[in-house]
């Protein structure tokens, strides 16, 4: 495998700031890597994994030895009765995924559709939306460990997936712990989409969606399309202008937290959640402390809406990532002054 030396990475992640990798190694064969990763040369170098750069802010120059994800591959494993089982390589783009499997008859990911970044980091963040997460199609991945290069498999309840969550974001703790931070470079990813397919349509914008249309029982290619077109009107587009998609996580309350909130601010964007708790839109909490269109430096909050932090500078005069966490680090403040509300970031800050 090819180690390239001072990499820049600007063209690697979607907030488009300049750093640069000291050794980047491009990742197309996972068979490959415990070779590299046995080196004697590379032994004692940190390892970083980099997916598709899409849910990243860097600070700063990257030390460590920069596995680049691009194994591709996309195969139908197995179907039955009850649902297809479909696999894709790590570093197949996540967007471009859903859109083939629907292409291939195989409805189950239309939810999801426009979220940026590769199939290999999906499970990693559990990612959502529209009423569904990844860990509700979830069936299995395979990945390599960082240290001894030895292959492994995990299932859904291995992950530990929760709220934007999974074992991969999660450091070990002691000897018996299995935190995988750090540890693990993810190779393929295996999906379980059941039979018979129904659409999960309880979200407030897909029933916009059904009023203005008509149309209360989509397909799910009508379901991917509504989804695409609600992002794109909301959210923009990284190659035009850089950003990391939502920037913080939508935070949970308990009922009675809800109830304080609302009787102070009372259109305050909550939704009920299975567990009984009550989770909030990060984004109204923002928008409502008046930061919507602001900015620190080259790094600012979206106009259209509030939980994006974009870059303003472009690729000629990006944002720094101190610009953008300065930013994020006011609006944490403000929100919390105010509501009692503390958000959590949802990119990895290197």
């Amino acid at each position: 495998m090819l180690v390239e030396n001072n990499v820049s990475l600007q063209p690697y992640n979607s907030f488009g700031i300049v750093a640069r990798a000291q050794q980047l190694v491009r990742v197309r064969n996972g068979a490959d890597l415990p070779a590299l990763l046995g080196a004697p040369e590379w032994a004692a170098t940190p390892r970083f994994v980099l997916g598709g750069g899409s849910n990243l802010v860097l600070t700063g120059d990257i030390k460590a030895l920069v596995l680049k994800v691009e194994i591709p591959g996309r195969r139908l494993v197995e179907e039955t009765h009850k649902g297809w089982l479909v696999e894709a390589g790590a570093g197949e783009n996540w967007h471009d995924f859903v859109a083939w499997t629907l292409a291939q008859g195989w409805p189950g990911l239309e939810n999801l559709a426009l979220i940026p970044g590769t199939v290999g980091a999906t499970p990693v963040q559990n990612i959502g939306a529209y009423g569904v997460e990844l860990q509700d199609r979830f069936h299995s991945l395979d990945a390599i460990e960082l240290d001894a290069g030895r292959p492994f498999t995990l299932d859904a309840a291995q992950c530990g997936f929760g709220y934007r969550d999974s074992v991969f974001k999660h450091e070990r703790a002691g000897d018996s712990g299995f935190g995988l931070a750090g540890r693990a470079l993810i190779t393929r990813v295996r999906f379980w989409l059941p039979k018979p397919w129904k659409p999960v349509l309880g979200y407030l914008d897909l029933e916009r969606k059904m009023a203005e249309t008509g149309n209360s029982m989509p397909d799910a290619q009508t379901l991917f399309d509504w989804v695409v077109a609600i992002r794109r009107a909301k959210l923009p587009d990284p190659a035009v202008i850089g950003n990391a998609g939502s920037f913080f996580k939508n935070p949970t309350v308990t009922p009675e937290q809800c109830a304080d909130i609302i009787a102070r601010d009372p259109k305050v964007v909550h939704y009920p959640m299975a567990d009984g708790s009550i989770k909030l839109a990060a984004g109204w909490l923002i928008d409502a402390c008046g930061w919507k269109g602001k900015s620190v430096g080259h790094a600012g909050v979206y106009e259209k809406q509030a939980l994006v932090l974009v870059n303003r500078g472009g690729r000629e005069n990006p944002c720094t990532g101190g610009e953008v966490m300065t930013l994020a680090k006011a609006i944490q403040t403000s929100v919390y002054e105010r509501f009692g509300i503390r958000l959590e970031p949802e990119p990895v800050v290197i």
